[in-house]
């Protein structure tokens, strides 16, 4: 069960960041009807991945590999944690925004962004790619052993 786990756990992983990818790239470009729907269903599986890679993280934190108190204690583990949950937070900010274009979408337009908005949208999710890299860079560190 244990290597179901931790493949399930990378899959997460590896979906979340193609998300925000493909975000980044959508919001780079002019904004059509289409790449509005693009953006607002490739957010909902970067919220859906996010919320997976969490529970099925805590799940192998607490009943497969090491146990809670080898996580708890490894400084790149909590570090690991508390930029994911800072990644979290930060993609409420975009969601809300996608989120907001509902109406205009269902009414068959382009939503009509600021381009202060999208200039927003796009450090943010510049913001969450970084963060992305710190994750990983806490990951290869704990799984060495390090920073303990």
């Amino acid at each position: 069960m244990s290597t179901v786990f931790a493949f399930l756990h990378h899959l997460c992983a590896f979906t979340l960041v193609s998300a925000v990818a493909i975000e980044f790239t959508l919001v780079r470009g002019e904004l059509t009807l289409a790449s509005a729907r693009r953006l607002l269903a490739t957010d909902a599986v970067l919220g859906i991945s996010a919320a997976a890679l969490l529970v099925i993280g805590l799940l192998r934190v607490f009943f497969f590999e090491k146990g809670a108190d080898y996580y708890f204690h490894n400084h790149a583990f909590l570090a690991k944690l508390a930029i994911f949950i800072a990644v979290a937070l930060m993609s409420i900010v975009p969601t809300r925004e996608f989120l907001s274009w509902r109406g205009a979408l269902r009414a068959g337009q382009a939503p009509a962004v600021s381009a202060r908005k999208l200039a927003l949208v796009r450090r943010i999710l510049h913001g969450e790619l970084f963060a992305i890299v710190l994750i990983l860079l806490c990951a290869a560190i704990m799984a060495r052993g390090g920073w303990v």
